[in-house]
């Protein structure tokens, strides 16, 4: 993914190895912990080899504009095991949260997924508990379908489709 997108406030660009500080800071997120697992990451290699290993593969670091703060991560994962199509996947650290980075940021790589990928089908997964993230697919035009057991997870996840 070399793709650099843009908003208004926002610009996302492509994981890199000097992003390691940032994600080991998002992956021990309070938010992600909850809401997407703990993975382990507890120092900057370990981070490093998240980003080579996860990042690499599918979504952009979420940098405010102008001063270039990481807030978040987004983009699309393909070939998620347990799902028939991609699915859109976001997170943003806590202190982060309330300020619209989420939605504007999933709207224009949905649109990205769309327009450059030719997509015509995006999911995406949420705990049941997350309204917040539930309320983010809703706003960029994504519906809840059903819940489903997804391996790996200790419970269900609400699905939502395009």
């Amino acid at each position: 993914m070399s793709a650099t997108l843009r908003t208004e406030r926002l610009t996302l660009t492509p994981p890199a190895a000097a992003d390691a500080a940032f994600v080991l800071e998002l992956l021990n997120d309070p938010g992600w912990i909850a809401n997407i697992g703990d993975r382990g990451v507890r120092d900057l290699d370990a981070a490093r080899g998240y980003i080579a290993e996860r990042f690499s593969k599918s979504p952009w670091f979420v940098v405010r504009d102008p001063d270039g703060e990481p807030v978040g991560m987004c983009g699309i994962v393909v070939g998620r095991e347990g799902l028939d199509s991609p699915d859109i996947g976001y997170a943003f650290l806590a202190r982060h949260a309330g300020r619209g980075y989420a939605t504007e940021a999933a709207r224009v790589v949905l649109a990205h997924a769309r327009e450059a990928l030719g997509l015509e089908k995006v999911a995406a997964i949420t705990s049941p508990g997350n309204t917040a993230s539930q309320r983010v697919l809703e706003k960029i035009g994504l519906r809840f379908v059903q819940m489903i057991d997804l391996p790996g997870q200790p419970e269900p996840s609400a699905y939502f489709t395009t």
